[in-house]
């Protein structure tokens, strides 16, 4: 009996003591790592400190895109005491933070020690939360501080910058390529809790600290992109452009980016709000069903970079690149004569001219001036299918720039051994392939610099929080693609295009400017019977010509109006943006003898003085006089002294308080030819201010714009403004 219950006891203590042996090796070399974690989440709080987020300045440290601090409510459930005292936090949150009561309500019922009732709460907001918190004795309400993206331009490069999600990570543009150096590495505060889950003392608590993140200098210029968006945007509107618009400035040399959008754009700053109000009255009368797939559309649509993301057909921009290929390869030069008929027939497909019954007899750079296709087919036929396609690759059209910016598309081209004749020939004025904007501009700046393409590029420098340069981006040339020689030839052809042929509608005074229209048919784009539909016009310009700095590009996507050319509609504008960018780069003006005879000068004073010496001061001065009344003495003038008049105009000298009231009706100029539009102005006793196209060379122009109303009675000798500007047909 003794031996059988040793024997048992044995047995049980064995049994009991190998089971329990087994389940702490089990718990502790088994399950060890999970049983620990499931402690640490049961005696330690871990909660995050967001870092704040790096500045994106613009080239000259002016702030595109700043972090300012806001806060995160969170209340401890755990901690309420009673259903009054919840229900009494609920209703004042709400009310506070404008929530919804039921939603607190439900989050203050659980038993947690850490629930989030709002973030991104403003400085007034918070102050009033723990205002209501302190006055009442409320503990389990607390703050963390966090960070807020603000953009303070609004929508000012919009697509270029992107914008950020609610947890202050990169969603588009900027903000997502970079947001490993601009979003910092997030601090933590570990806290060890008690038996009843609340929080130890201090001497319990780790704090590590966030590490803010760093800021990025761009080589956007703001004030370049202030002009090239201000006129996109009244181009989009004065030619009702329903695809968008996007421009691009560039440094020819470097590749650093001065300047590019797109519109209509959206305002980073509330990035889910449909900006374009057009787009917002469209959606909000969709049925309810339809609406919320609309919205996303709408959204994904309005934050797309069309320069770098968007792939289009570059029309006769494209005859830059042509001219390159078949002067570097010897196939032609600037003096070359042709005689372009109004039509070519390449296989089976015959291609015409634009002005009907062709240009006649002319040379390559008149060619290029007249944006002639048939001798541009010409050419490409002698250069071939091999030679084009190794061109278009070395120009960078085949592959992706390399430009820092998200969603960069590559272009839709013909392969070689699947390239034909009838292609090559469309291909050689800028049809029947697609390009981005930012493949095309890179390419062009390789012939307005010497032959060199360099890689585009956005950031310039990321710095740390103390100005330290971490990194800085310096321009990288990729190869030559054509000789400097070549590089010089064309861009006196170009600055020709702009001087006397279809880009005289970019000539400024003063500037030698170099460019070329492009007008193109979108070839996938078809109406409702079927027929392809929807026209890109465009303009790429650089300046100066002998000694290119910039160049610009912009495309109005899907314009309407009578004529859609790009010298008409889009040379304008790259005009008008030179004129206002030029001087602010340092680039002086130079006039040629007809440019000074055209320009204005300030009316000198003759009032007081006689016929004769008022008649002698305007003369020296380069004006006229006309003198109206029967006094000797002149009283009032016009226009008055110091006003601005072109030079060989006609001051109106008053000499009697009879004639001072004398008005004449403004003349309707619009459609008439400059010497047409003198004639009535000389007719009519007012000045005219030439502006707009260039007069030199065989392109008809004609007044298209003026600045006081026709039937507007005015005084004799008023100056009118009248823009003029040539029809642009070519492709």
């Amino acid at each position: 009996m003794w031996w059988r219950t040793l024997f048992a006891v044995v047995v049980i203590t064995v049994f009991g003591f190998g089971t329990l042996v087994y389940r702490v090796a089990s718990i502790a070399l088994i399950h060890g790592e999970e049983y620990q974690k499931r402690a640490i989440q049961q005696q330690l709080r871990d909660t995050e400190i967001s870092p704040e987020r790096g500045t994106i300045y613009d080239r000259n440290m002016k702030p595109l895109a700043q972090s300012a601090s806001v806060w995160t409510i969170v209340i401890a459930p755990a901690n309420i005491k009673n259903d009054e005292q919840r229900n009494f936090i609920a209703d004042n949150l709400a009310e506070i933070l404008n929530l919804d009561r039921d939603a607190i309500y439900e989050k203050a019922c659980r038993n947690t020690y850490y629930e989030i009732i709002k973030r991104k709460v403003e400085e007034e907001e918070q102050k009033a939360v723990m205002e209501f918190a302190t006055k009442n004795k409320i503990t389990c309400i607390s703050r963390i501080e966090d960070y807020k993206r603000y953009y303070p331009y609004g929508n000012f490069a919009a697509t270029v910058l992107g914008f950020t999600g609610v947890d202050n990570q990169g969603l588009y543009g900027i903000e997502a390529y970079y947001d490993k150096q601009l979003k910092g590495v997030p601090g933590r505060v570990v806290a060890a809790k008690n038996a009843l889950g609340t929080d130890m003392p201090f001497t319990y608590e780790t704090m590590i600290e966030a590490q803010n993140g760093n800021d990025l200098v761009l080589t956007i210029d703001e004030v370049i992109q202030h002009y090239l968006e201000k006129y996109i945007e009244i181009a989009i509107k004065e030619h009702n452009v329903t695809n968008r618009a996007t421009g691009i400035v560039m440094d020819v040399n470097t590749g650093e980016i001065l300047a590019m959008t797109t519109k209509p754009d959206f305002d980073p700053n509330t990035p889910f709000e449909i900006f374009d109000e057009a787009a917002r009255n469209r959606i909000e009368a969709l049925p309810e069903e339809e609406r919320r797939e609309a919205i996303l559309q709408e959204q994904a649509f309005q934050w797309r970079n069309k320069a770098v993301s968007d792939t289009y057909e570059p029309g006769s921009v494209f005859k830059i690149l042509t001219a390159a290929m078949c002067l570097e390869e010897k196939l032609t030069n600037p003096n070359e004569m042709f005689n372009d008929t109004g039509s070519i027939k390449v296989a089976d497909r015959r291609y015409r001219c634009w002005r009907s019954g062709g240009h006649g007899v002319e040379t390559f750079t008149d060619a290029m001036k007249n944006s002639c296709n048939p001798i541009f087919i010409t050419l490409a036929q002698r250069l071939g299918i091999p030679g084009f396609t190794r061109y278009f690759s070395a120009f960078g059209l085949t592959a992706k720039t390399g430009i820092d910016l998200p969603g960069e598309a590559t272009g839709i081209y013909h392969k070689e051994n699947e390239m034909k004749i009838v292609e090559l020939a469309s291909s050689s004025f800028g049809q029947t392939f697609k390009v981005t904007p930012i493949q095309l501009i890179t390419a062009v700046s390789a012939v307005a610099n010497g032959g060199h393409l360099v890689e585009p590029y956005v950031v310039a420098q990321i710095r740390d929080k103390e100005g330290n340069i971490i990194e800085s981006r310096k321009p990288t040339v990729k190869r030559q693609v054509i000789s400097q020689e070549v590089s010089k030839e064309l861009c006196k052809m170009l600055e020709e295009v702009v001087r006397t042929g279809t880009g005289k509608n970019a000539y400024v005074p003063g500037y030698r400017i170099a460019g070329k229209t492009g007008t193109s048919e979108k070839i996938d784009t078809v109406d409702e019977q079927g027929k392809k539909s929807g026209r890109i016009s465009s303009f790429c310009a650089f300046a100066p010509a002998d000694d290119p700095k910039i160049v610009v590009l912009i495309m109005l996507d899907e314009p309407h109006g009578p004529n859609i050319g790009g010298g008409t509609l889009v040379g304008p504008i790259v005009g008008n943006f030179l004129e206002d960018v030029l001087p602010y780069l340092g680039v002086g003006q130079s006039f040629t003898p007809e440019e000074l005879a055209r320009m204005d000068v300030n009316a000198p004073n003759t009032v007081g003085k006689s016929i004769d010496l008022a008649t002698k001061s305007l003369k020296d001065a380069g004006l006229k006089a006309r003198v109206v009344g029967s006094g000797t003495t002149v009283i009032a003038q016009i226009p008055e002294a110091g006003k601005p008049i072109p030079r060989s105009g006609t001051v109106v000298l008053y000499t009697d308080e009879e004639s001072k009231g004398r008005t004449v009706k403004v003349p309707n100029f619009v459609g008439l030819s400059p010497s047409q539009v003198n004639l009535e102005a000389t007719n009519s006793g007012i000045n005219i201010r030439f502006q707009g196209a260039g007069f030199e060379g065989d392109m008809p122009v004609f007044a298209y714009s003026q600045s006081i109303q026709p039937g507007t009675r005015v005084p004799l000798g008023t100056v009118v403004s009248v823009e003029f500007r040539i029809e642009d047909y070519s492709g």
